[in-house]
């Protein structure tokens, strides 16, 4: 039995996950899980690169520990988060994190060189302050000296595909959420960095999902027992996770939701236009120069956040059923607001803000799960509308995948809110869509829609309507 091993990466957990084809289905299995977090570090919020990579290896004996020997594996992680090497190729300071605040007042130090409409349609990627053109400004204006130092910039999987295998590259879906990827070429934009002065040596050849990067490096393979290919998955996680949407082409949107809601529907041709960029609507690069029209939407960041600081006493079940019976509780929240981004207190931002907006302050965690769940239910259903506007098309389905498919609540107030049919799953859809790309690069499934078809039939899938019964969605 041939096997394929994705480690998916997200920002609080890992896993790996080993792929197969069994009786004409899609099998996977866990075979190790580790903790993941940002961390303190020299006054800033940073990843563990060192720790993380250790957890990467000891996954990989583990397989070997259960009688595994994957022909290739592939690592995903999340977007926009980079390491910095030296012409030696050692690390460059820390692995500051997204949350940080580095960033700040950076948008507009990058606009009086790049105004943000011609930033927009160069790239076609929404402001989000965390951006990598805005942490690289935030370097160039207060480490310059790091800057100067570096010789190679590497996205996080791509960090770690070079520590595997020795060679450095840069997976092209991650590389569109640097917004210095061209819409149009699909390469680097060299003006627009040489204009921002960025060093342009650190910015490695773009290569597509399916590419075979190497195989192990040898010291790699002695230490975790064997070899196999190294194949670039969407490196980016939404981008892995999109591809294991279970439903024909264009037949609907998704809702990637876990931390993160990321809503949107795949396009051709990236959509550059003034109505998109108010909508604040991001052109993130998908597997086959495809694109990802989506919104960056706070996700389920909001219950975790919530739940950690009842010291995860309770449930996502138990938080989603309390959330259920105070359904009528009235207030609402702008889920994207800056306030819910990193708050010392998520329930203390939750309040304040309702009351601030005069509305009835939420007190138990039932009111405040109701205030957060709807209040992404309602924030779908806005987005739907941006995103119809902009395509001039009707999109009668939501597929939600990832982690948030299982909250069967928020499913079905989404329905209700939107007024369109839900199908909920795979969970796993992330290591999924990275499995897809391995088996697509070795011939398992010959086109997109064929891996599609079979992860529709792999994988199990929940049907929610908002007054009608759906069949299960094409």
């Amino acid at each position: 039995m041939k096997s394929y091993l994705a480690v998916d990466i997200g920002a609080s957990s890992g896993r790996h996950m080993l792929g197969y084809m069994e009786d004409g289905r899609m099998k996977m299995e866990e075979i190790y899980r580790f903790p993941n977090g940002m961390t303190q570090r020299d006054g800033k919020l940073c990843w563990n690169v060192e720790e993380l990579f250790g957890e990467i290896i000891n996954g990989m004996k583990q397989c070997v520990r259960m009688g595994y020997t994957p022909g290739s594996m592939g690592i995903d992680t999340w977007g926009v988060d980079f390491v910095l090497l030296d012409e030696k190729d050692r690390l460059l300071g820390p692995a500051v994190g997204y949350r940080d605040g580095r960033t700040r007042g950076m948008d507009r130090k990058v606009y009086e060189t790049v105004p943000e409409e011609e930033l927009y349609m160069r790239t076609g990627i929404q402001k989000q302050l965390f951006n990598t053109v805005y942490q690289l400004a935030a370097l160039r204006e207060r480490e310059p000296e790091l800057l100067s130092r570096a010789y190679s910039l590497l996205m996080l999987p791509d960090y770690f595909h070079f520590l595997l295998t020795g060679q450095k590259s840069a997976e092209y879906t991650n590389a569109t959420t640097t917004q210095l990827v061209n819409a149009r070429t699909g390469q680097w934009d060299r003006e627009l960095i040489e204009r921002l002065r960025f060093p342009g040596r650190i910015f490695q050849k773009i290569h597509r999902p399916g590419t075979v990067l190497g195989t192990l490096q040898e010291k790699i393979r002695k230490e975790v027992g064997f070899d196999c290919q190294v194949v670039l998955p969407a490196t980016h996680d939404t981008g892995s996770a999109v591809l294991a949407m279970p439903c024909r082409e264009d037949t609907g949107l998704y809702i990637s939701s876990g931390t993160w809601s990321l809503m949107g529907t795949e396009v051709r041709e990236a959509v550059l236009t003034g109505q998109a960029m108010k909508a604040n609507l991001t052109n993130e690069g998908g597997y086959d120069r495809r694109f990802r029209l989506l919104k960056n939407i706070m996700g389920l960041w909001m219950i975790q956040s919530v739940r950690h600081e009842d010291g995860d006493a309770y449930s996502f079940a138990w938080i989603c059923g309390e959330a259920e019976k105070n359904k009528s509780f009235p207030s609402r929240v702008n889920v994207n607001d800056d306030s819910f981004l990193a708050p010392e207190s998520m329930k203390e931002a939750v309040k304040a803000y309702c009351r601030s907006t005069g509305q009835q302050v939420p007190d138990t965690p039932g009111q405040i799960g109701a205030v957060i769940y709807q209040s992404l239910a309602e924030c779908y259903g806005r987005t739907i509308e941006e995103i119809e506007a902009v395509t001039g098309q009707t999109y009668p389905w939501i597929h939600i995948i990832g982690g948030g498919a299982n909250a069967d609540y928020l499913s079905q107030i989404t329905a209700e809110v939107t007024g369109r049919c839900v199908s909920a799953g795979p969970t796993e859809a992330t290591a999924i869509g990275n499995l897809v790309v391995q088996m697509m690069a070795d011939g398992v499934f010959g086109s997109l829609k064929e891996a599609r078809e079979h992860v529709r039939e792999s994988f199990g899938i929940k049907v929610f309507a908002p007054q009608r019964i759906c069949e299960k969605g094409e």
